[in-house]
């Protein structure tokens, strides 16, 4: 039987195979149970909530593996509790937004969310997308058990693989998970052209077009922190991350 265990410090910890545990929150019922049954489909273990401070609570009782939020919630807002859950501890967010707004998007992953959705959407991508972020959480933990040696220098630009830090001119940038992944992509190959379709499927482990939005939404939320410089836009292609002048 598959099983979660709690260490003595709290922390849920999950054995090979085990069930991975989903907060869904969500105020319209027809959704969050939509979710829920789907999720539960494909063999996650879900708790739901249907506003801020019962979303904060939850997710400090049952430390759940992975967060699907709605930012329009009873209470407080969505942002509010990414904030207050990602100073609890730090947990892979999937953000759910009713308005195609890239300020709504920008926003959320600048407080921490990792992924986001814009209603409607088919449960067949949103269970996709889970799977996704569970292995890229599964896969930063693997890289910082057997951490890359050495730093690497662009210029002002420094990225340390072993702590997963980045620092612009000597200053501690942070990063979420993703977007650190996201540098370290174009990083790889300094200078080079990436395209949304092969960030996507180095970054997301996803090969489906209709997801490279999201690959410009991240971009951009990097940008703000790196310096808009340091990517440059390949119009029609993709993305590269530019280099100081030998």
């Amino acid at each position: 039987m598959e099983q979660t265990h709690t260490s003595q410090s709290g922390a849920t910890t999950t054995t090979p195979g085990a069930q991975r545990r989903v907060l869904v929150v969500e105020d319209d019922p027809t959704i969050v149970d939509a979710i829920a049954a789907r999720l539960r489909a494909e063999g996650f273990l879900v708790q739901t909530a249907a506003d801020g401070p019962a979303a904060v609570d939850t997710a400090e009782a049952w430390q759940p593996d992975l967060l699907i939020l709605d930012i329009m919630l009873p209470g407080f807002d969505g942002l509010e509790v990414c904030r207050r859950v990602q100073a609890q501890r730090p947990v892979p967010v999937l953000m759910l937004t009713a308005r195609d707004d890239e300020t709504d998007m920008l926003v959320g992953l600048g407080v921490g969310a990792d992924d986001y959705m814009t209603k409607p959407f088919s449960m067949r991508e949103l269970a996709a997308r889970v799977h996704v972020l569970l292995r890229r959480v599964e896969r930063a933990a693997v890289a910082a058990a057997t951490p890359r040696s050495g730093i690497l220098r662009l210029g002002e630009l420094e990225i340390d693989h072993a702590q997963r830090r980045v620092r612009v001119k000597s200053e501690d940038v942070h990063l979420t998970p993703t977007e650190f992944d996201l540098l370290v992509c174009l990083a790889n190959t300094p200078r080079a052209v990436l395209s949304r379709e092969q960030l996507l499927a180095e970054v997301w482990d996803w090969a489906d077009a209709s997801g490279t939005r999201t690959v410009d939404s991240h971009i951009k939320a990097l940008r703000r922190k790196i310096g808009a410089e340091r990517i440059r836009t390949v119009h029609g292609v993709g993305y590269a991350l530019e280099t100081p002048t030998p």
